[in-house]
């Protein structure tokens, strides 16, 4: 298997920085506007993405961006998967990559380096939450980082004129369940 991350230079996947948020929201826009991988239909202000990004900051998960040919060409970051206390071991990944710089390797670098970093805190396991079953490229990329497929909910939204199913997938972080945390 070619490595994934072999399409950027060291050090490209960095932890994002205030400045980096209008290049954040740009890509998400795009995604929100014209893709079915989030379900929401009005793109965020940059303001609003800089309040989410303290929101995840202040709960020591990690929040990413990958730099190609000197601009941010996507990012990811960890959330907790839901907030009542007994998921507390539990997040959720978000990868999203620029539309323009698919196809590199970026979607795969930043989603190791997020597992990765989540596998030095208290975490046990991590969620994919895909939106659209069609989303192939969003199901091989998680499949290479090691998440297995849990099932799909079908047409659980309603975006851009059609139904849209969502695809669980899963991956155990560290010793997963094996040990009590």
């Amino acid at each position: 298997m070619v490595s994934m991350s072999a399409a950027l230079p060291e050090g490209a996947v960095r932890d994002a920085v205030g400045a980096d948020f209008v290049a954040v929201q740009a890509i998400y826009a795009h995604h929100v506007l014209t893709g079915l991988a989030t379900f929401e239909e009005t793109p965020p202000s940059t303001q609003e993405l800089l309040s989410r990004w303290a929101e995840i900051a202040s709960l020591g998960l990690p929040y990413l961006v990958a730099e190609c040919e000197g601009r941010v060409a996507g990012y990811s970051y960890a959330a907790l998967y839901r907030s009542r206390p007994a998921y507390r071991y539990a997040l959720e990944d978000s990868v999203y990559v620029a539309e323009n710089m698919r196809g590199r390797g970026i979607g795969g670098a930043l989603l190791r380096e997020l597992v990765e970093r989540c596998e030095r805190g208290a975490w046990r396991q991590m969620v994919a939450v895909i939106g659209d079953s069609g989303n192939d490229a969003s199901v091989a990329l998680h499949r290479r980082a090691g998440f297995e497929l849990i099932g799909t909910l079908r047409s659980v939204g309603f975006k851009l004129g059609r139904w849209v199913d969502t695809v669980l997938m899963q991956r155990p972080l560290g010793v997963g369940d094996a040990t009590r945390p």
